[in-house]
């Protein structure tokens, strides 16, 4: 494993968790590299889950598919931990696809270990009881963003808020339908902004 590799990961943890060296070695042996080319999946709907993952390099997506029709719920780049979640902790079947939108490059570990890491430390214990808050606050921002707010002002909030590597690195098409609408409605309200 790179060190800087295992620095970055080790810090994203940290941000929930500061952790000991010696908590940090219960999980240092059980990581693994995974990579994936541009529309490779990290897991498909009706798949189960074993994995976390840890975007080291990369662009990825999550949606769900109805009726043919895909429904972009989510994005994923560098220091982001990435996993069909629900999944994992359930053991039932992904209701969710995440797909690599650029070559990817992660690092992986499974959640039953992380599962068992809970036990061996409170430590780790606390990082999975803030990893869920933090997921269930994401989980509601996003709901609440789709049931009230406009798709203008759900496109307003990528420009103006913490998501603005969304507008940076994504194609348009995704970020439209991010935001529930076609490309030809984004296209229209990049430009009713413009001429504001």
């Amino acid at each position: 494993m790179e060190p800087k590799d295992l620095h970055h990961l080790r810090t994203a943890i940290q941000r929930f968790v500061p952790l000991t060296e010696d908590e940090w070695a219960f999980l240092t042996p059980h990581l693994r590299y995974r990579s994936l080319a541009r529309g490779e999946k990290w897991i498909s709907e009706g798949q189960k889950e074993h994995d976390v993952g840890f975007v080291l390099e990369g662009n990825m997506r999550h949606y769900y598919t109805r009726g043919g029709e895909e429904k972009t719920t989510y994005f994923y780049f560098e220091n982001h931990l990435v996993s069909s979640y629900v999944s994992a902790v359930t053991g039932t079947a992904s209701l969710l696809t995440i797909e690599a939108l650029t070559d990817s490059r992660l690092l992986a570990f499974s959640y039953k270990h992380l599962k068992s890491l809970y036990d061996q430390s409170p430590k780790w214990e606390r990082f999975g009881r803030l990893l869920a808050e933090y997921l269930a606050f994401g989980l509601e921002e996003r709901m609440a963003g789709l049931l009230m707010l406009s798709p203008e002002e759900r496109y307003l909030e990528l420009l103006q808020g913490n998501k603005r590597k969304i507008i940076e690195r994504i194609p348009q098409h995704y970020i439209a339908n991010y935001l529930g609408i076609t490309p030809v409605s984004l296209s229209r309200i990049r430009k009713r902004l413009l001429e504001k």
